[in-house]
């Protein structure tokens, strides 16, 4: 039913005011409380939307979501909840969710998830009609479709590249086409396979029908771009001879999400350190000032003197920690003005050259010609450079560099800062722990430095992402903004 919608949630008050909303919008809405019922009322429907709690009273929503794509694969799956973590976020789109918000759900965010389903329904439709015409199907991939397009024969090599995502891989028409598709997007030598990167094609060929997957591509400086990938089935004769693979860059909307985790984090554990914080001072203050007292009154032969001074030195470690509690509770909101961002670098680079001269590190700056001003709070800013510049010292090796780099990005309305090193990197496991509050792989360290530098960066309207190989140093990217009006785009 082309406008109909399938609610599902557990919640009945929150299902009646979004069907309410859903009406007003023009759409014939169904609403189901539980996974079994959402099944039932799926499949005489047959609804070519479907919004859906992933936390359902008989069945956890990825396992119906999966179902409802193994029935119907051109179904558009909206995962709605109001726990949203980032491993929940990344198998949904591995489910091929359609999008992935969280509650309370804002205008914006509604529309925006519904509007790109149904952009998908009518690019979908047009390549199915197109897909045994070939004039047509050039005009498909060049004019009407605004994502990446690939054409792959049954071989695995490229027939056709589109001039979006040819601009993405840094690559011409000439140096893709007859390569093989893996070696081009993967940068492997053999097709992706297994259960975590399988293969759309293989499965395209073998059934003769559209498949969908998530897959993470490398752009052409290495960074990792998460892609929504399809796949529809070309046919001559009566053959399968090929696909037409349709990949949606997903990379913003997990980075939102990534961004969205990390703020309500630090909003609940601020109001929980500042509280905290003020309570353990006055005994942290009472024990060191006491143990101090009568370290002073005993010899230094004495059994009791070295211990004492532990006490102390551990006591002087707790109040380390409580000062970062405290300052991690008391972040300001920024005050933003017009700043030039390469004097920002360059005085930071400044600052942190004769820190990371004690370990025979170097740091150098690279910022491109006519970079211009940024909106932002200048030193909170240079705090959350500073903070990343000696993260990068600490973890680099004598002999070893830090660069930093200031560019326009991809997207020219952004600015990007990249602080890269030369260090030992981040185990693969660790990364998307790193920005946690209190999580630390330092022995003096209290876990505090980066997540208040994502919380600068989130309120200039910006994302922070990090890759890292280990033994191969670690780069860290902020992405801001040049302008207000665009801070919520990200």
């Amino acid at each position: 039913m082309e406008d109909s919608i399938l609610l599902v949630d557990d919640e009945e008050a929150f299902c009646r005011t979004l069907e309410k909303r859903l009406e007003l919008m023009g759409y014939i809405v169904h609403t189901a409380t539980c996974g079994r019922d959402a099944l039932t009322v799926f499949r005489d429907i047959k609804p070519r939307i479907v919004l859906m709690d992933v936390t359902l009273p008989d069945i956890n929503g990825l396992d119906l979501l999966i179902q409802m794509k193994r029935e119907i694969p051109d179904t558009e799956v909206i995962v709605i909840t109001g726990h949203a973590d980032m491993e929940l976020a990344v198998k949904s789109f591995q489910c091929d969710a359609t999008d992935f918000v969280t509650k309370p759900l804002g205008r914006d965010n509604l529309d925006h998830a519904l509007g790109r389903a149904a952009q998908k329904i009518f690019v979908r439709r047009q390549l199915q009609e197109y897909a045994e015409n070939k004039a047509m199907r050039e005009m498909v991939i060049n004019e009407l479709v605004n994502e990446d397009v690939l054409v792959i024969g049954a071989d695995y090599r490229i027939m056709d590249i589109n001039a979006s995502m040819l601009s993405k891989l840094g690559v011409t028409r000439e140096e893709v086409l007859g390569r093989l598709c893996y070696e081009i997007t993967h940068r492997q030598s053999s097709p992706c396979s297994g259960e975590d990167h399988p293969c759309p094609l293989i499965q395209c060929f073998n059934t003769q029908k559209p498949s969908q997957t998530t897959h993470v591509h490398f752009d052409k400086e290495n960074r990792e771009i998460y892609y929504s990938i399809s796949c529809y089935p070309i046919f001559e004769n009566g053959q399968t001879t090929g696909a037409i693979e349709l990949s949606r860059d997903i990379t913003h909307e997990i980075n939102n999400q990534k961004s969205l985790l990390q703020q309500s984090k630090l909003v609940s554990i601020g109001l929980l350190a500042a509280g905290v914080a003020h309570e353990i001072n006055n005994p942290l203050t009472t024990i060191l000032t006491t143990a101090l007292l009568i370290k002073e009154d005993i010899d230094a032969e004495n059994p009791m003197y070295k211990e004492l001074g532990i006490i102390a030195s551990e006591t002087l470690r707790c109040r380390k920690i409580v000062t970062a509690l405290l300052d991690f509770a008391r972040q300001s909101k920024p005050i933003k003005k017009e700043h030039n961002l390469k004097e920002l670098i360059d005085e930071v680079v400044l600052l942190t050259r004769k820190q990371a001269a004690f370990k025979d590190v170097s740091v150098e700056s690279n910022c491109v010609k006519g970079l211009g001003s940024v909106q932002m709070d200048k030193g909170q800013l240079e705090q959350a450079v500073i903070n990343l510049i000696m993260n990068g010292i600490d973890s680099t090796d004598s002999g070893g560099k830090v660069t930093v780099t200031a560019r326009i990005g991809l997207d020219p309305r952004y600015a990007e800062i990249e602080i890269r090193d030369t260090g030992k990197g981040i185990p693969k496991e660790d990364l998307d722990k790193i920005f946690d509050p209190f999580y630390t792989n330092k022995k003096n360290g209290t876990g505090l430095g980066l997540a208040i530098t994502s919380g600068i960066i989130a309120q200039h309207g910006g994302v922070i992402i990090v890759s890292s190989q280990p033994g191969e140093g670690s780069t860290f990217t902020i992405r801001l903004p040049l302008h207000q009006d665009i801070a919520n785009d990200l």
